[in-house]
């Protein structure tokens, strides 16, 4: 059924002419705008959309935008949308270099201080590669698949509950870069799947998995965000690290990073995700004439409901 319009408005005697509520200043549109969307029913996005109207509003007053501005931001977010599909979510990148991504997983995922055994592990943001579903492994496998040359690393460590304990039967979900530091859904020469893996841990709550030492790599500039890099004067270089997603039930589930303690874009990352607890320790040593890596890292829950992010991309 096609929408009908709204009967035309009859003036009570003494009330106010309809030109009274039509905008005669820049100033004058805001209180409109808000009076139109006043009454939402959903209390809680009636609150962010009136908070984020005033916002802009102000932003285009304090800054006098122009019309020729106005258009670049439109078309800048057109891009996003353009560039994001099967391979990369540029949405999401541009969320990560304005710090957004940061600063939400900052707010909602609380750490304890300093020196608290079981206060939570600093959360970090999702980023745009991970993939739903990864290969259930077992204890010490490897997730470096098919022909994946690098430097072996070692990873371990044991997950701790709400409660500071050794937490059995958690679900530690991995995924890294490649040693050419690309994401196997970015490059089709790796197997699918590769450097991608689920581990449970054991009744002592811990885990244990081989892979190879991945390396720094540029956030995606083929795109509008790339543009906005350009025009800031900033690097795409995000330091090396390995991304961790543990789960249990009864537990909030923790999204984190483990950032290499050589990286040498660590006080610089494009999306703002180093914080000092997420470095680890990455030992060097030889074994067999070779030089490989190992890594040992708790991590330690909070309580809460076990709700699993949506995949950025498939």
């Amino acid at each position: 059924m096609t929408p009908q319009p709204p009967p035309p408005s009859r003036q009570a005697p003494g009330q106010p002419s309809a030109a009274a509520a039509l905008p005669t200043t820049p100033a004058s549109l805001l209180p409109l705008v808000l009076a139109a969307m006043a009454h939402t029913p959903d209390a809680r996005l009636r609150q962010l959309m009136a908070s984020l109207t005033t916002h802009l509003h102000r932003f285009v007053l304090d800054n006098a935008v122009t019309e020729a501005e106005f258009e670049r931001a439109v078309q800048f977010l057109i891009g996003l949308g353009q560039n994001t599909g099967e391979h990369k979510n540029e949405v999401i990148l541009a969320a990560d270099l304005l710090g957004v991504s940061t600063l939400v997983a900052l707010m909602n995922n609380p750490a304890g201080g300093p020196g608290a055994a079981d206060a939570a592990s600093h959360a970090a943001l999702l980023g745009p590669f991970w993939r739903r579903d990864a290969p259930v492994c077992a204890r010490g496998e490897s997730i470096a698949r098919g022909d994946t040359p690098g430097t072996p690393l070692q990873v371990s460590g044991t997950v701790h509950g709400s409660d500071g304990a050794p937490l059995a039967g958690a679900t530690v979900d991995v995924w890294q870069a490649s040693p050419v530091g690309l994401y196997e859904n970015q490059d089709p020469t790796q197997p699918d799947m590769n450097l991608r893996g689920r581990f449970l841990t054991d009744a002592q709550g811990r885990y244990e998995l081989r892979t190879v030492l991945p390396a720094g790599y540029p956030v995606p500039t083929d795109g509008p965000c790339g543009e906005l890099l350009q025009a800031q004067r900033r690097h795409p270089f995000r330091p090396a690290h390995l991304h961790f997603m543990v789960s249990h039930p009864a537990h909030k589930v923790l999204v984190t990073q483990v950032f290499a303690d050589d990286a040498q874009t660590l006080a610089s990352d494009p999306v703002f995700g180093v914080t000092a607890p997420l470095v680890g320790r990455f030992e060097r040593f030889e074994q067999d004439g070779q030089p490989h890596a190992r890594l040992s890292h708790d991590l330690h829950l909070s309580a809460g409901a076990c709700v699993f992010p949506h995949p950025p991309i498939p």
